[in-house]
């Protein structure tokens, strides 16, 4: 039998955080000098590019592992489980609990860990842990529940991801922009029909060339406490991998599932950068030598920003909620779950609902 989704939930954070509050931001390059393009053309260049309009921080008093909470209690209400029943807790991040106004990452105990006391789960056969796999961290978490459920040792798990990337970011750094924060999850468990649940996935590693594209580097200006680092990345090279590379996995979870391309619904992929996921979308159907179907890929990063592990997860919680426009998913409808990020990693999963 197939692993079905049978809950869903998201923190979206409150304080908006819009282009135009980094108009008076000083930014530098790479090089620590000055750039000469006024604040105003590099925030249209960016919005050009990305897509972004705005984006969300997690307010100060609440940590990555808070938000990580709410959305889980959220998903337990919607799948209408006891939490005690849960075998085992997923959390998938990148840089654990950072306080707001500090710069030290917080990961003991484990995030999941921290979820499972809030939620006063009992059970010690609930076993809690962290999945590091950047961006991709949810997917990856899911295809480890799916394959623990196949497998016999788990029946329901809870699949949360969650990132605070405005407390690692260079204010300094154009590239600061792009980022957000963010929590999804879900319940999993096995389902009855073999026809509906988690049908294929294809999932990589590229770290022979590719490791560093995204890394912790010092500020791009010249400031007094330089141990501190900073998320950094090579733009222009994690495009060109990403679109080089998401399309052909995104197949290979196709061809796995025996849907039809055709029968493809909704395309979910992580939200990274408005023109990129367009490329890579365009590039998948090329595989195929068919157009990108109309309204194929929901968008929240116009006004969520890039929210890490946390991009497919809420938006795939906001659809099925319908709090994201005309974009709905139905009963019988087969879906793609796709990412790339650091390490670097790609994965898919094909699903059918």
């Amino acid at each position: 039998m197939k692993s079905i989704i049978i809950g869903t939930g998201s923190y979206i954070p409150k304080i908006i955080k819009k282009n135009s509050d980094f108009m008076n931001q000083d930014f530098y390059s790479e090089k620590k000098e000055s750039i000469p393009s006024s604040n105003k053309i590099i925030i249209e260049k960016f919005k050009g590019i990305t897509g972004i309009e705005e984006r969300r921080y997690l307010e100060p008093e609440l940590q990555n592992s808070d938000a990580g909470t709410i959305a889980a209690k959220k998903a337990i209400e919607d799948a209408n489980i006891n939490p005690e029943e849960i075998d085992q807790i997923i959390y998938s991040h990148n840089f654990g609990d950072i306080r707001s106004g500090d710069t030290q990452s917080d990961m003991l105990p484990s995030l999941a860990s921290r979820v499972k006391h809030l939620l006063k789960i009992k059970n010690p056969n609930c076993v809690a842990y962290d999945m590091i796999f950047g961006c991709p961290g949810w997917i990856q978490s899911l295809i480890q529940a799916d394959n623990f459920i196949k497998s016999g040792t788990a029946k329901i798990c809870l699949v949360i991801s969650g990132e605070t990337l405005s407390r690692v970011i260079d204010p300094h750094d154009r590239d600061s922009m792009i980022y957000s924060d963010g929590a999804g999850a879900c319940i999993l468990k096995k389902g009855n029909d073999d026809t509906k649940g988690i049908l294929s996935y294809a999932a990589q590693s590229f770290t022979y060339d590719e490791s560093n594209y995204l890394f912790f580097g010092e500020s791009n200006k010249i400031i007094s406490n330089i141990n501190t680092r900073y998320i950094k990345m090579y733009g222009r090279k994690i495009y060109e991998f990403a679109l080089n590379n998401v399309p052909n996995a995104m197949k290979t979870a196709v061809g796995k599932s025996g849907v039809p391309i055709e029968k493809i619904k909704k395309i979910l992929i992580h939200q990274a950068n408005e023109k990129m996921d367009e490329a890579i979308i365009k590039r998948f159907y090329g595989l195929y030598e068919l157009d990108v179907p109309e309204n194929i890929m929901p968008m929240s990063i116009q006004n969520l920003g890039n929210s890490s592990v946390a991009t497919v997860s809420t938006l795939l919680d906001l659809i099925l909620k319908n709090n994201l426009g005309s974009h709905e998913i139905n009963k019988g409808d087969a879906i793609i779950l796709a990412s790339v990020g650091a390490g670097m990693n790609i994965n898919a999963i094909v699903y059918q609902y």
